[in-house]
């Protein structure tokens, strides 16, 4: 059955609440447009970063990184979850962590994979038939997730799925049973595949109260293009760097992310992330080209190109990418 029955006789489903952060600045149109806007990457725990985001005193084990990075990011993407599911002691620590550094911060966090690609995704493409949750991964995934929201930390759930999960009558009915298993979380749906990119795939996920996950990738085959899709409350943006060489063809997986986006590039897409943080009350924007912190440099670039005003910069990453110069502010953190 295709999504546009499903559309016609649906009725709207109940919205996750917001931290009082996430609706600042989104009540009235005369705000600062950047003021429902988040700046941040995606991951925080890189081995490349230590020397080049972070002081010495986080690879002494003297400082931890949520210590640090919220002094410059307004959110996280949990990438951990993915690989394995968030145990609810280390959410705990982690939000009185950010608490203490940043008391408006919040973290997104990657659904486990377990939910979106098949185990063998590497030799095999991804579709319903070949993915395969079980009831312990909902368990574990829900524990982890509602402790960050127990602690009012938790922006969205982001569910990302590869480029083989295609737009199919299959694909669309698991989709649609995941949504209801996670229907009390803030639901973000990353396809990359272009036949999701459809009028009836954004009618449904605002019936559903699902964001679109816009993405910048390489446009490779039928991959999907940047777009700027509002379906919710959430206005959701990833930056995945523009490797072509590297992006489906690569010895190590930082060869995949190892791109910084020039300002011409980021300039490409302040017009989409101003439209849609005006259709949605809070927008994320994410950068997941972490190798060798250009994630964050690539973050602080539109933080400061959208909001037009100087931002925090970490003194070694100034020292290792001068071209941030222009955008920090007079003091920057050790």
């Amino acid at each position: 059955m295709g999504w546009a029955g499903h559309v016609a006789c649906a009725n709207l489903q109940p919205r996750p609440s917001f931290p009082a952060a996430l609706r600042a600045g989104s009540d009235s149109g005369n705000v600062d447009s950047s003021d429902n806007i988040r700046f941040g990457t995606a991951g925080w725990s890189y081995k490349d970063w230590e020397g080049i985001v972070y002081p010495p005193e986080v690879r002494l084990r003297k400082q931890h990184p949520l210590d640090y990075l919220p002094q410059f990011v307004d959110v996280i993407e949990i990438n951990t979850s993915f690989y394995g599911h968030i145990k609810p002691e280390l959410a705990k620590l982690w939000c009185k962590k950010v608490e203490a550094v940043n008391p408006g911060f919040v973290f997104t966090a990657k659904l486990h994979r377990s939910f979106t690609h098949s185990p063998v995704a590497v030799i095999e493409g991804t579709s319903a038939a070949t993915i395969k949750p079980t009831d312990e991964d909902e368990i574990q995934a829900k524990e982890g997730l509602e402790a960050l929201a127990s602690e009012r930390r938790l922006g969205a759930l982001l569910i990302q799925f590869p480029v083989s999960f295609r737009n199919t009558d299959e694909n669309r009915e698991y989709l649609e049973w995941l949504l209801r298993q996670f229907i009390e979380f803030p639901r973000v749906v990353e396809v990359r595949h272009s036949s999701w990119n459809r009028d009836e795939t954004l009618r449904y996920f605002s019936q559903k109260n699902v964001a679109f996950c816009n993405i910048d990738q390489p446009v490779l085959g039928q991959s999907l293009p940047p777009t700027q899709h509002v379906t919710s409350e959430i206005g959701y943006v990833r930056l995945h760097g523009r490797n072509y060489d590297q992006w489906f063809d690569c010895d190590n997986r930082n060869d995949r992310y190892n791109y910084l986006y020039s300002e011409t590039e980021l300039a490409g897409w302040k017009s989409k992330v101003e439209n849609i943080s005006r259709q949605s009350q809070v927008t994320y924007v994410v950068a997941n080209n972490h190798f060798q912190g250009k994630a964050v440099v690539n973050a602080i670039q539109m933080k400061h190109l959208i909001s037009g005003r100087p931002v925090k910069v970490p003194e070694l990453l100034l020292k290792r990418y001068p071209e941030l110069e222009k955008v920090a502010a007079a003091t920057t953190a050790a």
